[in-house]
């Protein structure tokens, strides 16, 4: 299988609240917009999307209809104290607060108006006991 695209699609309540929500805060733009669907793209990297879509469109089987639940969405950025200030002074709410993890990560948790968990995430050095369960070249610097 040849991979030519992979993005989450978040199916949510209120489409324009929720895009409104990720283009505000995490540099996303609209590159489809409908009333039921929108298609974010980073301004950044166009390799990274993300889709928002009506959660009881008829596309969708009536098995499977409903909205976002259980959903965690790691973002790696360059500087995450930076986002972090940026995030709480817009007032998100912070779920975690900032910390530095032993398995090699500085982040914070916060969520978007669906309660969709966004864990935002600066890969850092892993104690001694956590770099020895990385494989030589997925270890964190």
């Amino acid at each position: 299988m040849n991979v030519t695209s992979w993005y989450p699609v978040l199916m949510v309540s209120d489409v324009a609240e929720t895009a409104r929500f990720w283009i505000a805060h995490f540099d996303f733009a609209a590159a489809f917009e409908a009333d039921w669907y929108v298609h974010l793209q980073s301004t950044r990297d166009p390799s990274i999307a993300l889709a928002i879509l009506q959660g009881d469109h008829e596309t969708i089987p009536e098995s499977g209809r409903g909205r976002a639940a259980g959903v965690l969405l790691n973002i790696e950025v360059e500087d995450v104290d930076a986002v972090h200030a940026r995030l709480t002074r817009a007032g998100l709410p912070m779920l975690l607060p900032l910390r530095d993890e032993p398995f090699g990560q500085r982040h914070f948790i916060t969520s978007d108006p669906n309660g969709v968990l966004i864990d935002v995430i600066t890969p850092i050095p892993p104690s001694d006991e956590f770099a020895a369960q990385y494989r030589a070249d997925a270890l964190p610097r």
